[in-house]
């Protein structure tokens, strides 16, 4: 269960740390890697879940 919880956390991080970093870059930044700006939580999930 500990696992559990601690692998949850640390997904949760990985997420959040994404999420900030793809969020500080610029419009054109984003789209010279393909990223919309409204795109950025499903990619930052997709990293932090290993896909």
């Amino acid at each position: 269960m500990f696992d559990t919880v601690r692998k949850k956390y640390s997904n949760w991080v990985s997420y959040r740390r994404a999420v900030d970093e793809l969020s500080r870059l610029s419009a054109r930044e984003l789209q010279d890697l393909g990223i919309s700006r409204s795109d950025i939580r499903f990619v930052a999930r997709r990293g932090a879940n290993g896909l």
